[in-house]
């Protein structure tokens, strides 16, 4: 059976752990890692030296230095900076090398922070962005014209996903710099573990968000890397443009936090800090452009939080800090 070289670039990440693992079921796939100490993806010397070294049918370019507004306004320069350099010089080296097939990651904060919602496809660059991480928002912006110029220039095949809120296996539940989910799991989790009776949730708990399980993002992937590109085409004109990813369905915060407690099996009470701001109103994509491609996301908010907490209790140990 012959075999497709399949780099993953970024793969012990959330979502290139996720792709991994997909990809591992099929045994005609043959994965291609690189960790940070063995090549450095701001170097675009060592990256192409990589590409010319191997045989390489596809690239899943999930690599990108993230984190949260903190780390967001304190590193501008360093976000914006790290993450042009690995899009452009895997791109590149990709185009170089004939890769003919490459897809990038990106999020749905490309789009402008008063997009109509549910955000479409081509409200990007109608507005302003969001201050708190517009310098990462600009560099992953600038992966989908990168991807969009090789096709339009050079006849690739260069594809772009716009991922909606991710959580699942390998998420980062550090207690002051993960994202809402695996920040919420550990509060309530050490909230039952300690018989707290009262756990504090910031905001009115009305704004309302869209989330989507990480293996999810992975199947999504693969399945956009592998559809005919005439079918791609006719859905992404005119240059081989980008697609939202996502359920197409959100919950407000406090439908989330009491689903948190309920999957951790916390029994006391939510009280609310109405002082502390709600952030804005409401984040959901319009999926409907992945939907009539053929794919759509199957596993619910609880399952996907279910599955989540069980990895944290098996992992716990690495977060005891």
């Amino acid at each position: 059976m012959p075999q497709t070289n399949i780099f993953i670039a970024g793969h012990k990440g959330m979502v290139g752990s996720a792709i991994v693992r997909q990809l591992q079921k099929d045994p005609s796939n043959n994965i291609l890692v690189a960790g940070r100490s063995e090549l450095d993806l701001t170097c675009q010397q060592a990256v192409n030296e990589y590409f010319v070294k191997h045989d390489i049918d596809q690239v899943y370019l999930a690599a990108a230095k993230v984190g949260g507004i903190h780390a967001n306004n304190e590193y501008p320069a360093e976000f914006i900076y790290e993450n042009l350099m690995i899009e452009a010089n895997i791109i590149h080296a990709a185009h170089q090398n004939d890769v003919q097939q490459l897809l990038f990651l990106g999020s749905s904060c490309i789009y402008p922070k008063m997009a109509p919602q549910p955000m479409k496809e081509d409200a990007l660059l109608t507005g302003t962005l969001e201050c708190t991480n517009e310098p990462y928002a600009i560099a992953k912006i600038t992966g989908i014209k990168l991807c969009e110029s090789y096709n339009r220039q050079y006849g690739r095949d260069y594809r772009s996903v716009m991922p909606t809120n991710l959580y699942g296996e390998n998420d980062n539940f550090h207690p002051e710099n993960s994202h809402v989910i695996p920040g919420l799991l550990r509060r309530f989790h050490q909230a039952k573990i300690n018989d707290d009776p009262v756990v504090s949730a910031w905001g009115t708990g009305k704004p309302m968000r869209e989330f989507l399980y990480v293996d999810e993002m992975a199947k999504a992937s693969i399945f956009v890397m592998n559809l005919d590109r005439e079918i791609y085409q006719r859905e992404t004109q005119p240059m081989l443009s980008h697609i939202n990813v996502g359920t197409g369905v959100d919950c407000t915060i406090k439908e989330l936090v009491e689903t948190v407690a309920k999957v951790v099996g916390y029994k006391g009470t939510i009280e609310w800090d109405t002082s502390k701001p709600d952030g804005t109103p409401r984040k959901l994509m319009d999926v409907s452009r992945l939907e009539r491609l053929g794919w759509k996301a199957k596993i619910t908010l609880e399952e996907g939080l279910n599955q989540t907490y069980q990895w944290f209790l098996a992992h716990q140990d690495d977060y005891r800090k």
